[in-house]
């Protein structure tokens, strides 16, 4: 990649798991009410045609690794585990209550924190308490988090007989150097043992997490990361940049000096290399950062143009509305989201005193829903047209500039209403969604809120 190109576009910006992005939120015209009047509506409009997502979160880990930018809590209590399962199946009663029958399970996924942090028999509970409040789509897709160093044989036979097909396994670097830097110490005998383990117990999609632009990566690490991760073969790899967002992430991301991280120039390297090993190997890159084998369900989902984004990343199933369970889960109606509290003692007490725990949201105008529907076109398919839109893009100076320059790079192909996102783009599409991203055109920040797109 030209180092000119990496210089010019390597800009803070959104990774797009919503539009508005949380920054950007009108929290000041948000409401509970509001909130509550979005999530059923869109239940109304969808629920019986292709059911709900979930997400839960699992916020506890006993040690802190410090490339982690989510919500956790540090304990090695796990008397905390009881008392949170309980929350969470009030916070989806109280949902239920909301809109007035049990909704259709389509989608769930597990994250933290550490899911597997949780006793196998204690998960058990919790998704017999959600499969009591919900009714289970025939093509229904279940996966969760394991970490390699505390998943056991016990918690993914757990999760089999519950008919989990998908797991996904943070891996990150398998040089000890990157590992001590990020306070994660896990060797690939821990990987390979619980990647083998979960196919014999009949898991059909597993995913590896790998992460580049770590401090004191080197080129050499991510070559020999993937070499090994190809070794074992996961369905789905998602291969990403850290995210070095100190000053919104706190301390934990402070273990290191900046001029431990690799350059832009460096990381951009580290990812070319990447894909190029994992392309070689067979697979197939999917959207942004994510790569999978052809006889994966989120490939084909892929070739069918019916892959999704979302707040738990890419998934092969789409659904309108999404609830998150959890301290600081996010949930989307489409014309809403709403985001929970983020201290396990309110989030706890607001359930105690039948209270939903969002603390702030957003509700979609109009011209949010048409961009946020272009910008999804875009970091699913690669392409997006507006011909059948009143918002012209094509018409909105600060947009035309942008993809005038974006096509002066050859990033894009721009037509008179459609734009398409080039071989060359890929890199950049966090870029590319930039220029129609007309709140934070209009309203730049003062200080930086995102990480760095290159």
């Amino acid at each position: 990649m030209p180092q000119n190109l990496i210089e010019k576009y390597n800009n803070p910006g959104p990774r797009y798991t919503s539009y508005p992005t949380v920054p950007y939120w009108d929290t000041m015209n948000f409401s509970l009410k509001s909130w509550k009047e979005s999530i059923k509506r869109s239940f109304a409009e969808s629920n019986d045609a292709e059911g709900i997502s979930l997400y839960i979160h699992l916020p506890f880990c006993e040690s802190m690794c410090t490339f982690c930018g989510c919500t956790k809590r540090i304990t090695k209590n796990h008397d905390v585990e009881i008392p949170y399962i309980r929350s969470l199946i009030k916070e989806l009663q109280l949902y239920c209550d909301l809109l007035g029958e049990k909704p259709i399970l389509r989608e769930l996924h597990l994250g933290g924190g550490t899911p597997t942090f949780f006793s196998a028999e204690n998960l058990q509970l919790l998704m017999e308490g959600i499969f009591r409040r919900t009714i289970q789509h025939p093509e229904i897709e279940l996966s969760f988090e394991g970490h390699p160093n505390n998943t056991t044989k016990e918690h993914l036979q757990t999760f089999a007989n519950l008919g989990f097909k998908r797991v996904s396994y943070g891996v990150q670097d398998y040089n000890e150097t990157v590992q001590k830097a990020i306070h994660r110490i896990q060797p690939f005998e821990n990987v390979k043992y619980v990647t083998e383990t979960a196919r014999e117990l009949g898991y059909t999609s597993i995913s590896h997490d790998i992460i580049f632009g770590l401090p004191f990566q080197k080129t050499a690490h991510i070559q020999f990361t993937i070499e090994k991760t190809i070794e074992l073969r996961p369905e789905r790899i998602a291969f990403y940049s850290y995210a070095h967002v100190p000053w919104i992430k706190g301390n934990g991301q402070r273990g290191y000096k900046e001029e431990n991280l690799p350059s832009a120039k460096e990381k951009r390297a580290q990812y070319e290399l990447g894909k190029k090993l994992l392309l070689e190997a067979g697979y197939v890159e999917i959207g942004m950062d994510h790569f999978a084998l052809p006889t994966d369900k989120l490939y084909k989902a892929q070739q069918k143009k019916t892959i999704h984004r979302n707040f738990m990343g890419y998934t092969s199933s789409k659904t309108q509305a999404m609830l998150g369970l959890g301290v600081s889960a996010i949930s989307d109606s489409w014309y809403g989201f709403a985001q929970n509290v983020k201290g396990v003692e309110e989030y706890t007490h607001l359930l105690e005193n039948n209270i939903l725990p969002v603390f702030r949201g957003h509700i979609l105008n109009e011209e949010d829903l048409k961009i946020r529907t272009h910008i999804l076109n875009l970091m699913c398919q690669l392409q997006t047209s507006w011909k059948d839109d009143n918002l012209y893009f094509n018409e909105i100076p600060e947009v035309l500039i942008q993809l005038k320059e974006l096509e002066n790079d050859e990033l894009v192909i721009l037509e008179k209403d459609t734009i398409t996102v080039t071989e060359k783009g890929r890199p950049f599409v966090r870029n590319i969604c930039m220029a129609f991203d007309l709140r934070l055109q209009r309203n730049k920040p003062e200080r930086q809120l995102f990480s760095m797109t290159v």
